[in-house]
């Protein structure tokens, strides 16, 4: 894939944000494409591929984006893996390069799939981890998360980036707590 194809896929062409209800055949999506992936990463993969993101967590309002996390050793010894992941339809695009390689398929303004190739001993993969076991354990939560994002989603229908970044604080919020309540109890 050349540069400027990636370099397109963080601007204009971007789908503006759709949220809609649990998908109850977002678990199968997952696993299909969790099948293809592991196939596909095996020379770089280091641990279980991750569902992650709203679709993986059930009854949840959610982007139509199946979110997959492939747990890897380090971001320089699976650079090769942009290559193979874009032979099966994933562009690639430099999103946040320092901690992941990111990719959505099958197109910017259609997406159905986001890859995050991260590093297993990364903070950014306990994080999401358990931002998304937090999530499933707690309806109530669940149900905040949900409102927000609807907020957000208007707020900033065609603007992906400050949709992802207004979400940041509760995230930030829900890790706060569960390593509060943690230390509290050891």
């Amino acid at each position: 894939m050349t540069h400027d194809h990636a370099q397109n896929a963080g601007n204009n062409d971007d789908a503006p944000i759709e949220l809609v209800p649990y998908d109850l055949t977002s678990p199968a999506k997952f696993e299909t494409e969790r099948e293809l992936l592991a196939a596909i990463l095996k020379p770089w993969l280091i641990g279980k591929i991750e569902h992650i993101g709203s679709t993986a967590v059930p009854w949840l309002l959610a982007k139509p984006v199946i979110d997959i996390m492939a747990p890897i050793h380090t971001l320089a010894s699976s650079r090769t893996a942009i290559e193979a992941v874009t032979g099966i339809r994933y562009i690639y695009y430099p999103y946040k390069a320092e901690v992941m390689h990111w990719f959505c398929k099958p197109s910017p303004s259609y997406r159905t799939h986001h890859l995050h190739l991260v590093p297993l001993s990364s903070l950014l993969w306990k994080q999401r981890l358990l931002f998304r076991d937090a999530l499933r354990r707690s309806q109530a939560l669940a149900a905040e998360h949900a409102q927000l994002k609807l907020r957000l989603a208007q707020q900033y229908r065609t603007d992906r980036e400050a949709y992802t970044e207004g979400k940041t604080p509760f995230i930030q919020h829900v890790l706060s707590s569960m390593f509060t309540r943690r230390t509290a109890t050891t």
